[in-house]
Parts: structure tokens; C-alpha cells; sequence
């Protein structure tokens, strides 16, 4: 049985699930994506003003695209190759699920739980970078895309001789965060967008 064939659309579906959106519309009766910048992420959530759901988006949304790697070195150990690609197919569900008519996420959160699961000390750094940025400007877009693109900096010094598949994960997964965040870009060399806990809902 090829294990390609179970896990990159387990992976996908496992991306898929729009936890920010199914948390809101069950605990608050709303759709999320009425709200604010109408995208499904933690960072909406939390601007909605329901920041213990925020969390639960957050951490959920890292947890399925973790486990959707993880199932697929479950599947076939040692097979890193599968792994990146099962990473990328929960990457393409996150942010073009199919329960939402293809409109999800950023990405951000579960680039972490990929990363997490196929480069840990990789993750650690990112998720450092992330840290120290949106501290010194409490600006997420701007803290998550430069983690984004510091990823492969870390990826490819922990992991010497990626493949060519390695490469490709490495490189698109940031790549497709960054893209994701095309607008907030605009607005950051605009000057106008909103930093974390400001009124102005924009994210």
C-alpha cells in the first residue's frame, strides 16, 4: 500500500479543520469571519475579545498540523521525505481548507506545528525570533513573518544534507506564510497597522 496515498490527503484534511472558526461559532454563537480582518486564526479570535478561545485556536491549530507529520512518520518511520510532504498538504488544508470554501488561515500556527515535528531545535529558534520581535513592536504580522522567513536559515543548519523534497518544504511552507500575510506587508510599509492590543481590529 503506498503510504503516500494515506497520508499527504490525511494530512490535508487534518489542515483543514477551522478550529478558530468551529470554537467560536459553538461557544459564541458568531462567525469569526464576520469579525475584524474575517480571517479564522488565533490572532482574530483574540481581537474578538474571546481570548480564552484564542488560545484554544491557537494551540489546536498547531496541534493538527503536528499531528498530521507525525501520523505520517507513524505510517513510515524514517521516511523524512514523507514527512515534509505531509507537512505541506496540512499546510495547503490550513490555509485553503475545504470546509470553508478553500479560505482559511495565515498559516502561522500551524507552520509551528509542522516544523515542531519535523525540526524541533529548528522550531525552538523560530519560535524565539517570534518572541523578541512582537515584543520589541507588538506587531504579530510583522514577528510572524520574519519567524517565517528565519525558518530555513535554522532548517538548514540543524538538517545538513536536506533532500530535495527537504528543500522544497523548507523553503515553500515559509514562503506560503509570508505570502499569506501580503496585506499586513502593504499595511507595515503603509504605516498603518494595528498592533497587538490596540481598538483598531485589523490582523
Amino acid at each position: 500500500m503506498n503510504t503516500w496515498l494515506i497520508s499527504i490527503p490525511l494530512a490535508y484534511l487534518l489542515g483543514s479543520i477551522p478550529f478558530g472558526y468551529l470554537l467560536v461559532r459553538t461557544f459564541r454563537k458568531e462567525d469569526i469571519r464576520a469579525s475584524g480582518s474575517g480571517n479564522i486564526g488565533a490572532t482574530n479570535v483574540a481581537r474578538s475579545g474571546a481570548k480564552g478561545l484564542a488560545i484554544a485556536t491557537l494551540l489546536l491549530d498547531v496541534a493538527k498540523t503536528f499531528a498530521a507529520v507525525s501520523i505520517a512518520r507513524w505510517i513510515a518511520p524514517g521516511d523524512f521525505d514523507l514527512a515534509v510532504g505531509a507537512g505541506i498538504a496540512a499546510m495547503i488544508g490550513y490555509v485553503f481548507p475545504v470546509w470553508l470554501g478553500f479560505r482559511g488561515g495565515k498559516g502561522v500556527a500551524g507552520g509551528l506545528g509542522v516544523f515542531i515535528a519535523l525540526v524541533p531545535k529548528a522550531s525552538v529558534c523560530i519560535l524565539l525570533v517570534f518572541i523578541v520581535v512582537f515584543a520589541i513592536t507588538r506587531f504579530v504580522s510583522l514577528a510572524s513573518i520574519i519567524a517565517a522567513a528565519s525558518l530555513p536559515i535554522f532548517a538548514f543548519y540543524f538538517d545538513r544534507q536536506p533532500s530535495p523534497i527537504a528543500i522544497f518544504g523548507f523553503l515553500s511552507i515559509p514562503a506560503l506564510i509570508c505570502i499569506r500575510h501580503h496585506e499586513n506587508i502593504r499595511r507595515l510599509l503603509a504605516g498603518t497597522e494595528a498592533k497587538f492590543g490596540t481598538p483598531k481590529v485589523i490582523a
